[in-house]
């Protein structure tokens, strides 16, 4: 469609994916997750396969509700760093909020071989129904702890 067509012209983004991508995450540290979305959402078409953007974009859907768009994010992710650690633990909070226990434990205990420091992906996989650990309720964030991502619960 161009100008003379229907009087208006043809829409162009001006912004470059990584402004976009300031923008999305300046709105993730404000908790605006689903607006972040559709900030990063057009970063990830400007360029898409980024892992930066990806990881942002899945955090936001994740954080607004939307967990199986959080979950074909995180799987886009994996596929260009299968070693992403932080992934697998995001892709597995996605499957267990989605009912996906099995393939969610799966997620959570790559992320802890591939990170076994982390307390954040031991808890998340301990309050997996049926892990070895039993089923914790979680408590509240350790100070300092980033809240934007996805929950542990």
């Amino acid at each position: 469609m161009d100008e003379q067509d229907h009087g208006h012209p043809p829409e162009v983004d001006h912004e470059s994916a990584y402004a976009l991508f300031q923008r999305g995450a300046a709105l993730l540290e404000r908790r605006h997750h689903a607006q972040a979305a559709i900030i990063l959402e057009r970063a990830d078409r400007l360029e898409p396969g980024k892992a930066s953007i990806l990881e942002a974009l899945g955090r936001a859907y994740f954080n607004s509700g939307q967990h199986e768009r959080a979950r074909t994010t995180f799987e886009r992710l994996l596929e260009i760093d299968p070693s992403a650690h932080y992934a697998h633990y995001a892709l597995g909070q996605s499957l267990k909020k989605l009912g996906r226990r099995g393939e969610a434990g799966t997620h959570l205990r790559l992320a802890v071989a591939l990170d076994p420091g982390s307390g954040l992906y031991r808890d998340a996989l301990a309050r997996l129904p049926g892990s070895p650990r039993g089923t914790r309720e979680p408590g509240p964030p350790a100070p300092g702890t980033a809240t934007d991502r996805p929950a542990s619960d």
